[in-house]
């Protein structure tokens, strides 16, 4: 998704806790048009979540036939997206030629590397029908040392995740290693995504990592005494063997990975370096961007 202002962090409700939890982040809820976002990361108190940098709850949002999703091409530099949908589907187009549609359980993995543009819309027959899109679509930054790498795009089906059951609760280890499993998905930095689904009492262990924080898409959890409530992330102290309890049926999302340093961020744009950023800017503005396939005729301009 591309962000709607220069600005990338939003005002988020903290709350300092103690134990387990360093800290309890609550969105802003956030219209789109026709569809809410709640961002997380960036906050202004917490920029990144290891390599993570941007945090999107898209939905749910439903939508007659005829509506939809409708994300007019625009750009990235230096970072990676990162897309997961629990409902419905979206039509991935970007100037590489890439044609994509991602589905539940599919991982859309973009590189922007030195400058990619792309599309976020919809098929003609997803349309013409009544249907639900929710999800998640994070930002990782990328090591300074490939940040201007050549743009890539990698599509992973939703058999391509490993699964398992860990003591009845489902995961899904979505980027990195967790659970005895690896996933496929390729990594630039040492990064964690793992998503699970408890039932109400059910109990999960998480995996270490050095720096991580949990995100609860539906329900609610406990961490020895602090509570987390539905759509907040939680970030987790440094320490080994912190367990969640579902105070009701809950579906979770896990990120975490080694810290990479201080970003600069101005619109879709994310770089180790405050030079780049505003070459990005004024290269958009100029038009020296690539153009997508099949999506030339709209762009969407730079804020303000």
């Amino acid at each position: 998704m591309s962000n709607p202002t220069k600005s990338v962090a939003f005002e988020c409700d903290i709350a300092h806790q103690c134990g387990a939890i360093e800290l309890i982040i609550k969105p802003i809820e956030k219209d789109l048009g026709g569809f809410s976002v709640r961002r997380v990361l960036p906050n202004k108190e917490r920029q990144m979540i290891g390599p993570w940098i941007f945090f999107d709850h898209m939905g749910p949002a439903h939508f007659p036939p005829g509506d939809g999703i409708n994300v007019r091409p625009h750009p990235h530099v230096n970072l990676a997206t990162v897309t997961y949908l629990f409902e419905g589907e979206i039509l991935h187009r970007d100037s590489l030629g890439s044609v994509q549609p991602i589905r539940p359980g599919d991982i859309n993995l973009m590189v922007a590397g030195s400058g990619i543009v792309h599309s976020e819309r919809e098929r003609p027959e997803a349309t013409s029908k009544n249907r639900t899109l929710h999800g998640l679509q994070l930002w990782l930054a990328l090591p300074e040392s490939v940040e201007e790498g050549a743009p890539a795009f990698i599509h992973y089906p939703s058999k391509a995740i490993p699964a398992t059951d860990i003591d009845g609760v489902p995961v899904r280890v979505i980027m990195g290693s967790a659970f005895g499993l690896n996933s496929p998905v390729k990594l630039s930095s040492d990064t964690l995504y793992v998503e699970a689904h408890l039932q109400k009492g059910q109990s999960l262990t998480l995996p270490y990592a050095k720096e991580r924080a949990i995100y609860v898409a539906q329900g609610s959890l406990k961490a020895r005494d602090t509570d987390i409530p539905k759509h907040s992330m939680a970030v987790l102290a440094p320490e080994f063997g912190v367990e969640i309890i579902a105070e009701e049926e809950s579906r979770i999302a896990l990120i975490g990975g080694e810290p990479l340093g201080p970003r600069h961020m101005l619109w879709n744009f994310v770089s180790s370096r405050a030079e780049r950023v505003e070459q990005a800017k004024e290269d958009w503005k100029a038009g020296r961007f690539p153009v997508v396939p099949g999506d030339e005729k709209e762009f969407i301009p730079f804020p303000g």
